[in-house]
């Protein structure tokens, strides 16, 4: 039976590639953001995240199997249903005590599903449609890879923020004044009122109206009262205790690699180029800092067993020369509840008014948000494999090859020793590796920055606001950029273009610096931001591609690729994994500053590479 002739590529097409897609970017970005919201530390996050990457990598090394065994549409379509059942696996997963360990196996398994997805999805192209459909349809297939993009980083980001908020309680407000004639003291011990009244469970803040005197006071009165506040929040769970072990723990515990090498090493960086805090650089000058003043919140109602609500307070409305600067994220559980968390706010020392400051407080339960996130993509994919096992033509030519392995293996040994063999191929790998050095970087720590707290570094951004600014203005801006990059390119060709666009996917990461530096409310400059980021990125990647594309020309050029294209993952990979170190050592300022310093081996890598000026222009039709 052959009905690829009859079925129409518009009924599989889209949905296939908007398939593709979507594993892909639950893997590398979802992934990061879940994580973020469920208190894993950056470090973690960006090693083992990276992780993810390995089966894109090794994919050249497993690719021949998939011509061998049974047909790409048998692939397609097994593997969309492995795919629906990590999604439903990651979803059951999360509410367990051990998520990160268990939902990470699982998304490894995800991800080499998806990887040998893209494989079968790739070849079934080719066999399923002529050369003219071919050419016709790969805008189409690109244009849904991209909505995928905007679905898993934008849509479905900002569905996780909307159950997150239906998850919680009534949002909490409280305010905070400033007066010219009130004293105030710093009182460890405040009286806290439990509402009894109340059935269901809500927040309470004590006092609900905080009155500050604008007299300013010396940094160690406020280091006293944000250690106040640490220290009980850490003591009760309500916050992570940071990670610090004695010399006796680290000698009697630790690797010799830990004691002799990767201790010292972080010691080393961060006593030398982590940031200096601002209350650090107050307390040596002596010189006087806002008044402050702590608020304690605590719940109403024992949460019902395993169940944890994190309230994130940020401020809402009124003058902004009212901050907080202490316990923007809580973890309320059954076991301290019944226990205050205490939040410290602080006037700007310039303010002399009187004025107001609104915050406000939301919670959720973000386990059971992103599990009912997870089981809605799951279903997805049972009706996309559904749709396709009917769906999917069934072209004569998709049929297993009648190679022998050991002829298989032989050839495959011939591939890999003639891409090795290539003029260049030093030259080519590295650049294949450090062309985007500096976007490894960024990529694993940007979602983390935008929505850590102000007191850590980040912009405090809600999962929402985070789904529209980087999952939808910034992929929309990076679907642009690469539109343009691919028509420029055609005109003058890659040699012409290869300088322009390596500036391109390097200086606009300077964006990230300046809101790090500067940490803006206004959403309008951090979407302007990100877009022009994510613009740069794209056109600039033009370039790496068409360079790919370019050193893999001639014999067994398409396994040739596949090999550029795990070089490509592999880039990726490896600077990721420590992105999260480096950050946590340095801080986010610092660590967008060292983002730009690896944008250097980058335009060192320029100038050494041979390209033909005619490659990448398109061909001029002769009248």
């Amino acid at each position: 039976m052959n009905n690829s002739k009859t079925r129409s590529p518009w009924s599989w097409i889209p949905t296939l590639y908007f398939a593709e897609g979507i594993p892909y970017v639950v893997a590398m970005t979802v992934s990061v953001i879940m994580y973020k919201r469920l208190g894993i530390s950056n470090t973690d996050i960006a090693l083992y995240t990276s992780w993810l990457y390995l089966p894109w990598v090794i994919k050249p090394f497993w690719s021949p199997f998939v011509d061998l065994i049974k047909t790409k549409r048998w692939w397609i379509v097994s593997m969309q249903l492995l795919i629906g059942a990590g999604l439903a696996g990651v979803a059951f997963l999360i509410p367990v005590p051990f998520f990160f360990q268990a939902t990470l196996a699982v998304l490894w398994l995800l991800a080499f599903s998806s990887a040998t997805h893209d494989i079968a999805a790739d070849g079934f192209y080719m066999l399923a449609l002529d050369t003219g459909q071919q050419s016709f349809f790969v805008g189409i297939r690109s244009t849904f890879y991209r909505l995928a993009m905007i679905m898993g980083q934008g849509v479905l980001i900002i569905l996780a923020g909307s159950l997150e908020v239906a998850t919680g309680t009534e949002p909490l407000k409280f305010n905070v004044l400033s007066s010219n004639t009130t004293n105030t003291e710093f009182v460890k011990n405040i009286p806290f009122i439990r509402d009894s009244n109340q059935n269901k469970a809500t927040f309470i803040a004590y006092p609900s109206n905080l009155v500050l005197s604008t007299v300013n006071i010396s940094p160690e009165e406020l280091a006293e009262m944000k250690n106040f506040a640490k220290s009980e929040n850490e003591k009760n769970g309500f916050t992570l205790i940071e990670n610090t072990k004695t010399t006796q723990e680290t000698d009697d515990k630790s690797s010799w690699w830990t004691n002799q090498v990767a201790d010292p090493l972080a010691n080393f960086i961060k006593r030398n180029f982590g940031e200096k805090k601002a209350i650090d650089l107050q307390l040596t000058s002596g010189e006087k800092v806002g008044n402050a003043g702590i608020i304690a919140v605590t719940l109403s109602k024992k949460p019902d067993p395993g169940k944890e609500m994190v309230l994130n307070s940020r401020f809402s409305g009124g003058d902004k020369s009212i901050s907080l600067v202490s316990g923007e994220r809580l973890v309320f559980n059954e076991k301290n509840w019944d226990k205050p968390a205490y939040l410290v706010v602080q006037l700007d020392k310039k303010l002399t008014d009187e004025v107001t400051g609104t915050f406000t407080a939301a919670s959720g339960n973000l386990p059971l948000a992103w599990s009912i996130t997870f089981y809605i993509l799951a279903g997805f994919f049972l009706l996309v494999f559904v749709y396709h096992r009917f769906v999917l033509p069934i072209p004569a030519s998709d049929s297993p090859k009648n190679h022998s392995p050991s002829e298989i293996v032989k050839e495959f040994g011939l591939t890999f020793k003639s891409f090795f063999s290539k003029k260049g191929i030093g030259l080519a790998i590295a650049f294949m590796l450090l062309y985007r050095l500096a976007e490894a970087m960024l990529v694993k720590l940007a979602s983390p920055f935008l929505l850590d707290t102000h007191e850590a570094g980040g912009l405090g951004l809600t999962t929402g606001q985070v789904g529209f600014v980087y999952g939808t203005v910034g992929v929309v801006s990076l679907t642009i950029g690469g539109i343009v990059g691919g028509i420029v390119a055609s005109r003058q060709g890659l040699k012409y273009w290869i300088w322009p666009m390596a500036l391109a996917i390097t200086l606009p990461n300077l964006a990230y610096v300046y809101l790090s530096w500067f940490t803006p409310d206004n959403m309008f400059y951090v979407n302007l931001a990100v877009a022009i980021e994510q613009f740069g990125y794209g056109f600039g990647f033009t370039a790496y591609m068409l360079y790919l594309i370019y050193f893999s020309d001639g014999e067994h050029k398409t396994a040739h690729y596949a090999i550029c294209t795990g070089f490509m993952a592999l880039g990726m990979m490896l600077p990721g994994m420590i992105a999260g170190w480096i950050q946590e050592l340095i801080g986010y300022s610092h660590f967008f500053i060292f983002v730009m310093i690896c944008t250097i081996p980058t335009l060192l890598l320029i100038p050494f590479l041979k390209i033909d000026k005619e490659f990448g222009k398109k061909e001029k039709v002769k009248v």
